[in-house]
């Protein structure tokens, strides 16, 4: 799955992508 993540530098965004790319996502 590929997602886009607005605002990946904030708090929420980027617990987000890591839990996204942990689980081999595309961010």
């Amino acid at each position: 799955m590929k997602a886009l993540v607005t605002g990946g530098a904030g708090f929420i965004g980027s617990h987000l992508c890591d839990a996204l790319l942990a689980r081999g996502d595309h961010v």
